[in-house]
């Protein structure tokens, strides 16, 4: 599949650019200007957006939440670190950054509450295609990069990014910058800006952010592949990328899905919280 030429843009809010490639790690890293704050929504509070929530506030921006049944059903620790909870119209009301958390089944949904978006606010997407838990979609089932469909679904640009680490690393994993075993995930965009934008919060998770080009290329952080859910670092996820299967990708996220339910559905069992890591390594890579 041939990548989509990239936008021209510039970082915001004083965030500056983190750029890599398949071949070519670069060791800059973005950071937030000291003072500067972001302004973001996350629609979505299931485990990655409660670590979203709480990481993103406690690295200083300002942070709504919302989830579909108000409110007054998130739970304290999503806002320990200073995110406030608000309905998902509020949640998306002068910001910059909306980042959705939401199964990806559920984006035709959310889609009508961002129709006035001012064009330069960044969504990003964290969401990932289940057949199982989203129904079977006939575009991605025919080949359509997921990030893709998402778009289409929304009518505007969006980024990847957090949908390739588990909840459990996400929330437990995180290292300063510049540490060995700090764990990098992929970050794919059709713009600089978006890009920019999207990495640096990555890098503030605790995560070294990769690009991982262009979103017709974001197939390759898509579940059943190589980079996926394997907790790798920059420079293993620059090879992992680069050895995705398409075809075979598919086949092996319905294998994962099926080995962890019957390992859930089996009370002698009890996995421990690096399985779904180790799972991933035997069968994806």
């Amino acid at each position: 599949m041939a990548a989509a030429d990239r936008g021209r843009g510039t970082g915001r809010r004083g965030l500056t650019s983190v750029r890599g490639s398949h071949g070519e790690i670069s060791p800059k890293r973005s950071h937030r200007q000291e003072g500067t704050t972001m302004r973001i929504g996350i629609l979505g509070v299931g485990h990655i957006g409660k670590s979203l929530a709480q990481q993103l506030s406690a690295a200083g921006h300002d942070v709504k939440v919302a989830n579909s049944r108000g409110p007054g059903t998130i739970e304290s620790d999503v806002l320990s670190s200073g995110a406030r909870a608000v309905t998902s119209a509020e949640a998306v009301v002068d910001v910059d950054v909306v980042i959705l958390s939401v199964p990806l089944g559920r984006i035709p949904q959310v889609a009508p509450l961002l129709t006035d978006l001012p064009p330069d606010t960044v969504i990003i997407d964290t969401s990932n295609y289940y057949p199982a838990r989203d129904g079977a979609i006939e575009a991605i089932e025919d080949g359509q990069v997921e990030s893709l469909w998402v778009a289409e679904q929304l009518g505007r640009p969006v980024v990847k990014a957090w949908n390739a680490i588990g909840s459990g690393s996400l929330a437990t994993k995180r290292k300063p910058a510049g540490s060995p075993d700090r764990i990098a995930i992929p970050v794919a965009a059709d713009d600089d800006r978006g890009r920019d934008v999207a990495m640096a919060l990555v890098e503030e998770t605790g995560l070294d952010a990769f690009d991982a080009g262009t979103l017709a290329e974001s197939w390759r952080q898509q579940p059943g592949t190589p980079g996926y859910c394997t907790d790798l670092s920059r420079e293993e996820l620059s090879g992992a990328l680069a050895a995705a299967d398409a075809a075979r990708s598919p086949r092996r996220r319905d294998l994962a899905v099926e080995v962890i339910l019957d390992k859930l559905g089996d009370p002698r069992s009890n996995p421990d919280a690096d399985f779904g890591v180790r799972l991933a390594r035997l069968i994806y890579m």
